[in-house]
């Protein structure tokens, strides 16, 4: 059986999902982007690795490579191949501009992701590279999209509509049926990571997906994410307080429960709030909004009220 299966120990705690960016750094500098400045930093290849194995400890299972664009990072082919060897179902989460690379491409052929997630911004060139703000873009997308297929990949596409594009919602939809890919539609922006509320302007309002009412969700319980300096919180949007996996291993992850916990209070505005138990925004996100200074109408639905 050891021809065939790799046997893992079990996690001392309860996280067996995680999302890792390995980067924030990114060759698209999209509009609506929520990472504000994007700087290309974080750990070396080593200090990667030794992440990937705090992980595998925890007993990390499903592990969501993303960015930034993580396929623009040097130490990319490294961290998948380990992450891929550690026994972990790994989805990419990508802009696709990089997936006609030889070396990409050959990788991830021998050792298939359990999922490419692929964002497509535009269903021709003068939309996609507008949005992308990356000449040439469309082209490189496509091709790599169009090689990704025929290498077999199990691809799924995140539609990302904003107003630059809304008109082309429709032909994004049929483009990815034509394929027979599976596509999820995305429209509701969020302000940057910082608290800052560029992105915003850049929403198309009639098509905001309406959520179901916030009842919690496993962030800093069976799931944390993991930033690319070895930080993890307990999601992308809740980042501090924060617990420095490299030094602390493990056990740090204890503390995500208590900081999930305080994260998950009503913040400022929303304390007052009479309907809370039917808002469809989390805590952690609302609060950002509100450090943007977000009219209520960007994320409350109920901002008559």
């Amino acid at each position: 059986m050891d021809d065939v299966m790799l046997w893992r120990e079990p996690g001392p705690y309860e996280f067996s999902r995680a999302t890792w960016e390995l980067n924030l750094g990114c060759d698209y500098d999209c509009v609506m982007c929520y990472l504000g400045e994007k700087r290309f930093g974080g750990l070396d290849r080593e200090g990667k690795h030794r992440l990937l194995a705090v992980m595998r400890d925890a007993g990390v299972i499903w592990l969501q490579m993303t960015g930034g664009e993580p396929l623009t990072d040097p130490d990319f082919p490294a961290a998948y191949l380990l992450a891929y060897e550690l026994g972990m179902q790994v989805e990419i989460l990508s802009n696709g501009s990089r997936l006609h690379k030889d070396h990409i491409l050959n990788l991830l052929r021998a050792y298939p992701p359990t999922k490419l997630t692929l964002s497509l911004y535009g269903a021709t060139a003068e939309t996609y590279d507008a949005v992308t703000r990356n000449r040439g873009a469309f082209h490189r997308f496509s091709r790599g999209l169009r090689l990704a297929i025929d290498a077999g990949l199990n691809i799924e596409l995140s539609l990302i509509v904003v107003r630059a594009n809304e008109h082309e919602i429709g032909d994004m939809r049929g483009w990815a049926r034509s394929l027979g890919l599976k596509f999820r539609q995305y429209a509701n922006i969020s302000p940057t990571i910082h608290g800052t509320a560029e992105p915003l302007p850049s929403q198309s309002p009639q098509h905001l997906t309406h959520r179901q009412s916030f009842t919690g969700c496993p962030a800093g319980v069976t799931f944390f994410h993991a930033d690319p300096f070895g930080r993890a919180s307990i999601c992308k949007v809740g980042r501090d307080p924060n617990v420095d996996l490299i030094a602390e291993g493990v056990d740090g992850l204890t503390r995500l429960g208590s900081i999930a916990e305080s994260l998950m209070l009503r913040p400022g505005g929303c304390s007052g709030c009479t309907l809370s138990g039917t808002c469809r925004v989390c805590r952690p996100m609302a609060k950002i909004f509100q450090e943007a200074k977000a009219p209520l109408a960007h994320y409350c639905q109920h901002p008559e009220r």
